[in-house]
């Protein structure tokens, strides 16, 4: 048998000490402060968040540390504890689209777009260190863009975060922004707000119910060990990025089939509009025209978010009800509509969902962006190590990479 491989998210006094010491090693001195931010995981609602829908996201316990201290002009100096590069060096008031390549577009883009939205943020020199699986499509990329927003929230004095006893949501929904126009504009990758919105407003114990056509909030209890359950993350090493141009192609279907239906995003087709819509983009009953191979891909596309959107209102109102053993098969169809209808899964994402649910899972499916990155599987608390032991075996049978897993629950937002 495969021993399952473990990812253990560090206590706060190691993340910031290991910080704090690559700080000293490559700058000298001390920094002024450290802060930290979570990574996520989506319970259900993928792909949804760019055309104005719901998704439940919540906030791992692993976490991006930063080190930072303000320096005088203008100049950033970074280090990270996950690359080679050694020291790189940036000017701020020479930051814009397409100028700043690889991890440091994610901290100086959030500086920039700070400052493009008129705060006065200066150089300073950063050291990250981080235990949120790199290219495990649990958004590693939001918990650096989030530890920095709120290490120069602090720092500058925006006054936006609140306090840890008292966060000031209105003023991280303000930071989460920056964070997402640093991520599209300046790093290159069109995702939506989800992952920057459940890192710096999620709350501990409860997963994140995010609308986001108007980027309102409900914090929804989340308590799986209470009902004797667990979330098991399967991270299929098969590398996921959002810079490659799949996500973007998928953005721009949707995008294209809103402006055919003549509606401002997916979100305004119901389930009830679902099959009008349908008919319009496919058989040439509106704009398109023509039936083609395209309608046909725009139809798969509408089709998934429309009833991606409904499986989020169904998994939100079984948690409401406390039936949480029922969510299951609301998350069974969203791996089935993301595999066939947005196609973007891969053979190691559908092969752990397979895997897991053929082991007792109660629902599997994949989580995030897709192109690779991680499953999800909801267990009895214990069956986890059967699970696991389930997953690994399968894949070092069809001879891929190893897995790697840990157990999520909902953990505090950046501070």
């Amino acid at each position: 048998m495969t021993a399952p491989v473990w990812v253990g998210a560090w206590e706060p006094a190691d993340g910031e000490a290991r910080v704090r010491a690559l700080f000293a090693d490559r700058f000298g001195g001390e920094p002024d402060g450290t802060w930290s931010a979570p990574g996520r995981v989506n319970l259900i609602g993928e792909h949804t968040d760019y055309n104005g829908g719901l998704c439940l996201p919540f906030a791992l316990p692993h976490r991006t540390y930063v080190a930072v201290r303000r320096t005088g002009g203008d100049t950033v100096r970074l280090v990270s504890a996950q690359e080679s590069t050694g020291v790189r060096e940036v000017v701020l008031s020479e930051v814009a689209p397409g100028t700043v390549d690889g991890w440091p577009a994610y901290v100086v883009g959030v500086a920039w777009a700070l400052r493009e939205a008129g705060h006065d943020v200066g150089g300073f020199e950063v050291a990250v260190d981080s235990c949120v699986p790199y290219g495990a499509g649990l958004s590693s990329s939001a918990a650096l863009e989030c530890a920095a927003a709120v290490a120069f929230d602090a720092l500058f004095g925006l006054g936006l975060a609140g306090t840890g006893d008292a966060p000031d949501d209105a003023g991280r929904a303000t930071l989460a922004a920056a964070c997402i126009r640093a991520e599209n504009e300046i790093a290159g990758a069109s995702t939506g707000g989800m992952d920057q919105s459940v890192s710096l407003r999620g709350r501990a114990g409860h997963a994140l119910l995010l609308d986001c056509r108007d980027g309102g909030v409900r914090h929804v209890p989340f308590d799986l060990a209470a009902h004797g359950l667990a979330l098991l993350v399967i991270d299929t090493k098969a590398e996921h990025a959002l810079v490659d141009g799949q996500y973007a192609a998928r953005r721009a279907a949707c995008e294209q089939a809103a402006a055919l239906l003549g509606v401002p995003t997916l979100r305004e087709i119901d389930a009830d509009g679902l099959g009008d819509a349908l008919a319009t983009l496919a058989h040439g009953t509106g704009p398109v025209g023509d039936g083609s191979a395209d309608a046909e891909v725009l139809v798969r596309r509408v089709r998934h978010v429309v009833t991606e959107i409904a499986r989020v209102e169904e998994f939100v109102a079984l948690l409401d009800a406390d039936r949480v053993e029922e969510v299951g098969p609301a998350m069974d169809a969203s791996h089935a509509s993301l595999r066939d209808d947005y196609e973007v899964s891969c053979r190691e994402l559908d092969l752990a969902v397979e895997a897991a649910l053929e082991a007792g899972a109660l629902g599997a499916r994949m989580t995030g962006g897709g192109f690779g990155g991680s499953a999800i599987a909801l267990v009895r608390a214990d069956a986890v190590d059967t699970v696991a032991a389930a997953v690994a075996q399968a894949f070092a049978a069809a001879d891929l990479h190893a897995p790697a897993f840990l157990v999520a629950t909902a953990s505090a937002p950046a501070a």
